[in-house]
């Protein structure tokens, strides 16, 4: 009979609350995403899969066991948590009784591919992990090319950044690069016009021709842009705004580019 994980005082379990904290991800090289579709679409992405956690008295989802026997079948471990303790572990209402820790992929800007059509986000010292995700689910919705995080950044394989994401994170490449000159010297090497947005610009994004590749470069939530990096883009672009606001969640701001960038040409 398989073994049921019940104490919190296990190795494993102890483990996995560890790993919701960004030193522990970064020394290990580890991290843990929850729920049916996320885990199935990094597996499904072949991403490696270190451990899948279960909950057998949660996990009722046919095809989710049927694939869990097979990873088990060709190596991959496999450990079975009692109800409560999983819960407890994944810190999430109505969790579906599997999860697992997942090898997290390291690489800067260079190991992207810069097709002709290409699109990226590029984003400047972001700090919000839930921000982070939606930007790489919006990335996915509309077929962009990847995600280049600059600077000191939210770690990708945060929590809510991997919640946010439902899945995407695992369809879009998202690469590092320490600093903002590394980013500008990939672009130029790679022919990517840089947009940066900022709401002093002159220009609206409406009318700034958008001409693949490109980068839509934004600022961190709190202050935006630093004038360094405004100076070295190959244009500085607004999204128009009428009402009372001066500024827009960074999510939001990085979606309308994007559509823009979609209705403009079917592939990008």
């Amino acid at each position: 009979m398989t073994d049921i994980i019940s104490s919190a005082a296990n190795p494993l379990a102890k483990r996995v609350k560890l790993l919701a904290n960004r030193k522990h991800r970064r020394r290990e090289g580890v991290f843990v995403v929850e729920g049916l579709q996320p885990v199935w679409a990094a597996v499904e992405a072949g991403w490696e899969v270190e451990t899948f956690l279960v909950a057998p008295g949660l996990l009722t989802h046919r095809p989710a066991l049927r694939m869990v026997e097979e990873q088990e079948r060709a190596g991959v471990a496999v450990a079975r948590f009692g109800a409560e303790l999983f819960q407890r572990l994944v810190d999430r209402d109505g969790p579906s009784g599997i999860a697992a820790v997942l090898r997290s992929r390291a690489g800067g800007p260079d190991s992207l591919d810069v097709r002709p059509g290409a699109v990226f986000v590029a984003l400047h010292r972001i700090a919000n992990p839930g921000n982070l995700g939606t930007i790489i689910r919006t990335v996915d919705a509309v077929g962009g090319a990847g995600v280049i995080l600059i600077g000191d950044t939210v770690d990708p394989y945060a929590p809510a950044a991997v919640k946010a994401s439902m899945g995407s994170l695992f369809a879009v490449d998202v690469m590092h690069t320490p600093d903002a000159s590394e980013f500008f010297e990939w672009a130029a090497a790679h022919g990517v016009e840089v947009l940066a947005a900022s709401g002093a610009a002159d220009e609206d994004h409406w009318s700034a021709p958008y001409d693949p590749p490109l980068a839509f470069l934004l600022g961190s939530e709190r202050e935006g842009l630093p004038a360094e990096l405004l100076a070295q883009a190959s244009r500085r672009v607004r999204i128009p705004m009428v009402g009372t606001v001066d500024s827009l969640n960074i999510g939001v701001a990085a979606s309308i580019m994007l559509y823009e960038a979609r209705r403009r040409g079917e592939n990008l």
